[in-house]
């Protein structure tokens, strides 16, 4: 329903403010504006995108959660194409999510509303199984298992002969 009201809303939106903003600096002027908006976004769009590029690949070199600079780098993706987009209205939403503290802001206020489940791999001798206590019986203890075995040549290694070309 609220996909609904947005796609109407958004053109009405846009539609008014082109012919109250057309009627009071003209035309050529509208036009312009729309168009160094879309320019400028683009340049803006680059850098940011660019510098969460840089805190998602710091966040995974530190293994640290990288939810936030994706996030980031989703709106930015998002505020990109609003500011693509002809309009007064998204170029107003687009700029806001080039500025930093409000991508901060409207992340928190989406995280709070959804609820994370996480889980940790390799970290915890425990984790992942609830029977298991950490301090008793660890990986590895106990569970010795005695075999032989030989190693199974490959079909490309069995067809790989030496040429004829090579023999002397």
């Amino acid at each position: 329903m609220w996909l609904f009201v947005a796609f109407l809303a958004v053109p009405l939106i846009e539609i008014t403010l082109f012919i109250q903003i057309g009627g009071a600096i003209g035309l050529g002027w509208t036009l312009v504006t729309v168009v160094l908006t879309a320019i400028l976004g683009t340049f803006l769009v680059r850098n940011q995108g660019a510098l969460a590029m840089s805190q998602l690949r710091a966040s995974f070199s530190e293994m640290q959660d990288p939810t936030e600079p994706l996030v980031h780098g989703a709106m930015i993706l998002f505020s990109g194409a609003l500011l693509l987009t002809p309009g007064f209205f998204t170029d107003a939403i687009g700029f806001l999510l080039l500025i930093p503290g409000f991508r901060t802001s409207v992340f928190h206020a989406v995280r709070k509303r959804i609820n994370v489940q996480t889980f940790s791999a390799g970290t915890d001798p425990g984790a992942g199984h609830p029977g298991r206590h950490p301090d008793r019986n660890p990986p590895g203890a106990g569970d010795i298992i005695d075999g032989e075995y030989s190693e199974v040549p490959t079909d490309a290694e069995k067809i790989r002969k030496p040429s004829g070309w090579t023999d002397h």
